[in-house]
Protein backbone atom coordinates (compact mmCIF):
# COMPACT_ATOMS: atom_id res chain seq x y z
CA UNK A 1 0.00 0.00 0.00
CA UNK A 2 1.43 3.45 -0.92
CA UNK A 3 2.35 5.68 2.01
CA UNK A 4 -0.07 8.44 1.01
CA UNK A 5 -2.94 5.95 0.91
CA UNK A 6 -2.12 4.74 4.40
CA UNK A 7 -1.93 8.35 5.64
CA UNK A 8 -5.36 9.02 4.14
CA UNK A 9 -7.11 6.09 5.80
CA UNK A 10 -5.28 6.65 9.12
CA UNK A 11 -6.27 10.32 9.15
CA UNK A 12 -9.89 9.57 8.21
CA UNK A 13 -10.10 6.89 10.89
CA UNK A 14 -8.53 9.23 13.47
CA UNK A 15 -11.09 11.94 12.64
CA UNK A 16 -13.93 9.41 13.00
CA UNK A 17 -12.59 8.19 16.34
CA UNK A 18 -12.14 11.75 17.62
CA UNK A 19 -15.68 12.67 16.55
CA UNK A 20 -17.22 9.69 18.33
CA UNK A 21 -15.21 10.20 21.51
CA UNK A 22 -15.95 13.93 21.52
CA UNK A 23 -19.64 13.13 21.39
CA UNK A 24 -19.02 10.77 24.29
CA UNK A 25 -17.36 13.55 26.30
CA UNK A 26 -20.48 15.69 25.91
CA UNK A 27 -21.17 19.35 25.26
CA UNK A 28 -20.01 20.56 28.67
CA UNK A 29 -16.37 19.80 27.89
CA UNK A 30 -16.69 21.87 24.70
CA UNK A 31 -18.32 24.90 26.30
CA UNK A 32 -16.52 24.95 29.67
CA UNK A 33 -12.83 24.28 29.04
CA UNK A 34 -11.07 24.13 32.42
CA UNK A 35 -7.41 23.27 33.09
CA UNK A 36 -7.89 19.51 33.04
CA UNK A 37 -9.97 19.55 29.88
CA UNK A 38 -7.36 21.77 28.26
CA UNK A 39 -4.63 19.21 29.00
CA UNK A 40 -6.80 16.33 27.81
CA UNK A 41 -7.65 18.11 24.56
CA UNK A 42 -3.99 18.84 23.76
CA UNK A 43 -2.94 15.27 24.49
CA UNK A 44 -5.72 13.67 22.45
CA UNK A 45 -4.99 15.95 19.51
CA UNK A 46 -1.29 15.12 19.70
CA UNK A 47 -2.00 11.37 19.76
CA UNK A 48 -4.39 11.71 16.80
CA UNK A 49 -1.75 13.54 14.77
CA UNK A 50 0.86 10.95 15.72
CA UNK A 51 -1.19 7.92 14.62
CA UNK A 52 -2.11 9.70 11.36
CA UNK A 53 1.47 10.27 10.20
CA UNK A 54 3.63 7.77 12.08
CA UNK A 55 3.65 4.78 9.75
CA UNK A 56 5.75 2.55 12.02
CA UNK A 57 3.34 2.84 14.95
CA UNK A 58 0.41 0.48 15.38
CA UNK A 59 -2.84 2.31 14.62
CA UNK A 60 -4.90 0.59 17.30
CA UNK A 61 -2.33 1.35 19.96
CA UNK A 62 -2.94 5.02 19.30
CA UNK A 63 -6.72 4.53 19.38
CA UNK A 64 -6.33 2.78 22.73
CA UNK A 65 -4.38 5.77 24.05
CA UNK A 66 -7.09 8.19 22.86
CA UNK A 67 -9.77 6.01 24.43
CA UNK A 68 -7.96 6.02 27.79
CA UNK A 69 -7.54 9.81 27.70
CA UNK A 70 -11.26 10.08 26.97
CA UNK A 71 -12.45 7.72 29.69
CA UNK A 72 -10.33 9.38 32.38
CA UNK A 73 -12.13 12.77 32.27
CA UNK A 74 -15.50 10.99 32.02
CA UNK A 75 -14.70 9.01 35.16
CA UNK A 76 -13.48 12.10 36.96
CA UNK A 77 -16.62 13.94 35.88
CA UNK A 78 -18.73 11.22 37.50
CA UNK A 79 -16.69 11.43 40.70
CA UNK A 80 -16.80 15.23 40.78
CA UNK A 81 -20.60 15.13 40.64
CA UNK A 82 -20.56 13.14 43.89
CA UNK A 83 -17.67 14.86 45.69
CA UNK A 84 -17.26 18.60 46.14
CA UNK A 85 -13.62 18.11 47.18
CA UNK A 86 -12.75 16.31 43.93
CA UNK A 87 -14.70 18.89 41.93
CA UNK A 88 -12.73 21.74 43.47
CA UNK A 89 -9.44 19.89 43.00
CA UNK A 90 -9.86 19.27 39.28
CA UNK A 91 -12.10 22.16 38.21
CA UNK A 92 -10.97 24.81 40.67
CA UNK A 93 -13.12 27.42 42.40
CA UNK A 94 -14.53 30.76 41.38
CA UNK A 95 -12.51 33.71 42.66
CA UNK A 96 -14.03 37.04 43.70
CA UNK A 97 -12.18 39.94 42.06
CA UNK A 98 -14.49 42.82 42.98
CA UNK A 99 -16.73 42.92 46.05
CA UNK A 100 -18.96 45.80 47.13
CA UNK A 101 -17.34 47.93 44.44
CA UNK A 102 -13.80 47.35 45.75
CA UNK A 103 -11.03 45.45 43.96
CA UNK A 104 -9.57 42.55 45.96
CA UNK A 105 -5.89 42.92 45.11
CA UNK A 106 -4.83 39.70 46.86
CA UNK A 107 -7.23 37.65 44.74
CA UNK A 108 -5.96 39.41 41.62
CA UNK A 109 -2.42 38.31 42.47
CA UNK A 110 -3.54 34.72 43.14
CA UNK A 111 -5.22 34.48 39.74
CA UNK A 112 -2.36 36.39 38.02
CA UNK A 113 -4.82 39.03 36.84
CA UNK A 114 -3.51 42.50 36.18
CA UNK A 115 -5.58 45.64 36.64
CA UNK A 116 -5.58 46.17 32.87
CA UNK A 117 -6.93 42.67 32.28
CA UNK A 118 -9.62 43.20 34.91
CA UNK A 119 -10.75 46.45 33.31
CA UNK A 120 -10.76 44.76 29.90
CA UNK A 121 -13.01 41.96 31.16
CA UNK A 122 -15.32 44.49 32.80
CA UNK A 123 -15.59 46.45 29.54
CA UNK A 124 -16.61 43.24 27.76
CA UNK A 125 -19.59 43.14 30.13
CA UNK A 126 -20.46 46.81 29.39
CA UNK A 127 -19.02 48.00 32.71
CA UNK A 128 -16.74 50.89 31.73
CA UNK A 129 -16.52 52.35 35.24
CA UNK A 130 -15.26 50.36 38.19
CA UNK A 131 -17.60 52.35 40.42
CA UNK A 132 -20.56 50.82 38.56
CA UNK A 133 -19.54 47.25 39.52
CA UNK A 134 -21.00 45.71 42.64
CA UNK A 135 -19.54 42.23 42.25
CA UNK A 136 -17.17 40.50 39.80
CA UNK A 137 -16.16 36.83 39.89
CA UNK A 138 -13.56 34.93 37.86
CA UNK A 139 -15.24 31.64 36.95
CA UNK A 140 -13.44 28.31 36.61
CA UNK A 141 -13.61 28.52 32.79
CA UNK A 142 -11.77 31.87 32.80
CA UNK A 143 -14.84 34.04 32.17
CA UNK A 144 -15.61 37.00 34.44
CA UNK A 145 -19.18 37.37 35.69
CA UNK A 146 -20.20 40.93 36.58
CA UNK A 147 -23.06 42.26 38.71
CA UNK A 148 -23.69 45.98 38.30
CA UNK A 149 -24.88 48.16 41.15
CA UNK A 150 -28.63 48.37 41.44
CA UNK A 151 -28.88 51.89 40.03
CA UNK A 152 -26.87 50.85 36.96
CA UNK A 153 -28.82 47.69 36.15
CA UNK A 154 -31.12 47.90 33.12
CA UNK A 155 -34.80 48.48 33.79
CA UNK A 156 -37.13 45.49 33.50
CA UNK A 157 -40.93 45.28 33.56
CA UNK A 158 -40.63 43.98 37.12
CA UNK A 159 -38.92 47.20 38.24
CA UNK A 160 -41.82 49.17 36.77
CA UNK A 161 -44.43 46.92 38.36
CA UNK A 162 -45.65 45.69 34.98
CA UNK A 163 -46.88 42.14 34.64
CA UNK A 164 -45.55 40.45 31.51
CA UNK A 165 -46.62 37.02 30.28
CA UNK A 166 -44.08 34.31 29.52
CA UNK A 167 -42.89 34.25 25.92
CA UNK A 168 -43.98 31.03 24.19
CA UNK A 169 -41.40 29.24 22.08
CA UNK A 170 -41.51 30.23 18.40
CA UNK A 171 -41.76 27.42 15.86
CA UNK A 172 -40.00 27.24 12.49
CA UNK A 173 -42.74 26.22 10.05
CA UNK A 174 -40.84 26.72 6.76
CA UNK A 175 -37.15 26.02 6.24
CA UNK A 176 -35.42 26.21 2.86
CA UNK A 177 -38.82 26.51 1.17
CA UNK A 178 -40.14 23.27 2.73
CA UNK A 179 -43.03 23.15 5.21
CA UNK A 180 -42.11 21.65 8.60
CA UNK A 181 -45.20 19.69 9.65
CA UNK A 182 -44.08 18.79 13.19
CA UNK A 183 -43.42 22.38 14.39
CA UNK A 184 -46.60 23.47 12.63
CA UNK A 185 -48.60 20.87 14.55
CA UNK A 186 -46.82 21.84 17.80
CA UNK A 187 -48.06 25.39 17.31
CA UNK A 188 -51.59 24.01 16.82
CA UNK A 189 -51.78 25.18 13.21
CA UNK A 190 -52.38 23.57 9.83
CA UNK A 191 -51.06 23.82 6.30
CA UNK A 192 -54.28 25.55 5.31
CA UNK A 193 -53.68 28.29 7.87
CA UNK A 194 -50.10 28.68 6.68
CA UNK A 195 -51.17 28.96 3.04
CA UNK A 196 -53.76 31.58 3.95
CA UNK A 197 -51.18 33.64 5.86
CA UNK A 198 -48.68 33.46 3.01
CA UNK A 199 -51.42 34.57 0.62
CA UNK A 200 -52.11 37.59 2.84
CA UNK A 201 -48.44 38.52 2.65
CA UNK A 202 -48.42 37.99 -1.11
CA UNK A 203 -45.54 35.48 -1.16
CA UNK A 204 -45.26 31.92 -2.45
CA UNK A 205 -44.04 29.04 -0.31
CA UNK A 206 -41.09 28.24 -2.59
CA UNK A 207 -39.84 31.83 -2.24
CA UNK A 208 -39.68 31.58 1.58
CA UNK A 209 -36.25 30.77 3.02
CA UNK A 210 -37.36 30.75 6.66
CA UNK A 211 -40.72 31.27 8.38
CA UNK A 212 -41.48 31.33 12.09
CA UNK A 213 -44.70 31.43 14.08
CA UNK A 214 -44.61 32.91 17.58
CA UNK A 215 -46.80 31.78 20.46
CA UNK A 216 -49.46 34.31 19.48
CA UNK A 217 -49.94 33.00 15.95
CA UNK A 218 -48.00 35.74 14.17
CA UNK A 219 -46.09 34.64 11.09
CA UNK A 220 -42.68 36.14 10.23
CA UNK A 221 -41.00 35.23 6.97
CA UNK A 222 -37.58 35.71 5.39
CA UNK A 223 -37.44 35.47 1.61
CA UNK A 224 -34.68 34.28 -0.71
CA UNK A 225 -34.86 37.63 -2.47
CA UNK A 226 -33.60 40.18 0.08
CA UNK A 227 -34.79 43.05 -2.13
CA UNK A 228 -38.45 42.17 -1.52
CA UNK A 229 -40.03 43.68 1.58
CA UNK A 230 -42.63 41.75 3.54
CA UNK A 231 -45.08 43.54 5.87
CA UNK A 232 -44.31 43.01 9.54
CA UNK A 233 -46.88 41.02 11.55
CA UNK A 234 -49.32 43.32 13.34
CA UNK A 235 -52.22 41.10 14.41
CA UNK A 236 -51.57 41.74 18.11
CA UNK A 237 -51.51 45.49 17.59
CA UNK A 238 -54.73 45.30 15.59
CA UNK A 239 -56.42 43.22 18.27
CA UNK A 240 -55.27 45.62 21.00
CA UNK A 241 -56.52 48.60 19.03
CA UNK A 242 -59.87 46.87 18.41
CA UNK A 243 -60.35 46.12 22.12
CA UNK A 244 -59.52 49.70 23.10
CA UNK A 245 -61.93 50.98 20.45
CA UNK A 246 -64.71 48.74 21.81
CA UNK A 247 -64.04 50.09 25.30
CA UNK A 248 -64.15 53.67 24.04
CA UNK A 249 -67.37 53.03 22.06
CA UNK A 250 -69.10 51.59 25.13
CA UNK A 251 -68.09 54.62 27.19
CA UNK A 252 -69.40 56.91 24.44
CA UNK A 253 -72.73 55.04 24.28
CA UNK A 254 -73.04 55.24 28.08
CA UNK A 255 -72.54 59.01 28.02
CA UNK A 256 -74.79 59.61 25.02
CA UNK A 257 -77.71 57.38 26.06
CA UNK A 258 -80.64 59.11 27.77
CA UNK A 259 -82.34 55.88 28.79
CA UNK A 260 -81.32 55.02 32.37
CA UNK A 261 -81.51 51.27 31.86
CA UNK A 262 -79.42 51.44 28.68
CA UNK A 263 -76.91 53.74 30.39
CA UNK A 264 -76.45 51.20 33.21
CA UNK A 265 -76.13 48.37 30.69
CA UNK A 266 -73.43 50.24 28.77
CA UNK A 267 -71.65 51.09 32.04
CA UNK A 268 -71.58 47.39 32.98
CA UNK A 269 -70.19 46.63 29.54
CA UNK A 270 -67.45 49.22 30.04
CA UNK A 271 -66.39 47.61 33.34
CA UNK A 272 -66.38 44.15 31.74
CA UNK A 273 -64.32 45.39 28.81
CA UNK A 274 -61.84 47.07 31.16
CA UNK A 275 -61.30 43.75 32.95
CA UNK A 276 -60.73 42.00 29.62
CA UNK A 277 -58.26 44.67 28.52
CA UNK A 278 -56.32 44.38 31.80
CA UNK A 279 -56.12 40.59 31.44
CA UNK A 280 -54.85 40.57 27.85
CA UNK A 281 -52.56 43.61 28.14
CA UNK A 282 -49.46 41.54 29.18
CA UNK A 283 -49.93 39.38 26.06
CA UNK A 284 -50.73 42.06 23.50
CA UNK A 285 -48.50 44.96 24.57
CA UNK A 286 -45.04 43.39 24.23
Amino acid sequence: MPIWTEIVWRSAAAVAVLFLLTRLLGKKQLSELNFFHYIVGITIGDIAGFISLEMESHFWHGVTGILIWTLIPIGLEKLSMKSKHIRHWFEGEATVLVKDGKVLEDNLKKTRFTSDELLEELRKKNAFRLADVEFAVLETDGDVSVLLTRENQPLTPRHLGIQVANEPEPQVVIMDGEIMDEPLATAGLSRGWLSAELEKLGVAQENVYLAQVDGYGQLSVDLYDDQLKVPKPCSRKLLWATLKKCEADLELFALASEDRQAKELYADGVMSMKRVVEQVEPYLKR
